[in-house]
C-alpha cells in the first residue's frame, strides 16, 4: 500500500509504500518530545513529493539519525538513518500519514534513552 503524508503546512511531502503492521514508541530524548509513532520502511521506499531541501535536518548524539523536519511549521514527518546490517532505511512518523488510524496500530516500546 502506498501511503500520502506530509508535515502540517505541507512544505515537506512524501509517500511511503509498505503495511504498516507496528510501530515503535521510542523513549529517547528526541521521540518523547517529538511524540512520534515510528513506522521503519526501506528508504527507497519513501518518495519525496517536494525537494528534499524543503526539510531541515537534525542530528544528535552519534549522528547515525538525520531527524527531517519542516522549518516553516516544526513538525518532524520522517527520518534517515542505517539499520544494523548497514541497509538504508526510513523511519515515518505515522502520525503524518494521511487516513492511519493509530489507536488500530500495535505499538512496541523501545527503550532509546538507554543507548
Amino acid at each position: 500500500m502506498i501511503y500520502k503524508g506530509s508535515c502540517h503546512c505541507g512544505k515537506v511531502a512524501f509517500e511511503a509504500e509498505g503495511e504498516i503492521d507496528g510501530v515503535i514508541d521510542c523513549n529517547c530524548s528526541i521521540c518523547s518530545r517529538k511524540g512520534s509513532l515510528l513506522w521503519f520502511v526501506p528508504r527507497e521506499k519513501l518518495k519525496l513529493l517536494t525537494p528534499e531541501d524543503a526539510a531541515s535536518t537534525y542530528t544528535f548524539g552519534k549522528g547515525v539519525i538525520q531527524h527531517r523536519f519542516c522549518p516553516v511549521c516544526g513538525i518532524h514527518p520522517y527520518g534517515e538513518g542505517v539499520d544494523p546490517k548497514g541497509n538504508r532505511m526510513a523511519a515515518i512518523n505515522v502520525r503524518c500519514l494521511e487516513g492511519v488510524e493509530t489507536d488500530s496500530i500495535p505499538v512496541r516500546h523501545f527503550d532509546g534513552r538507554s543507548m
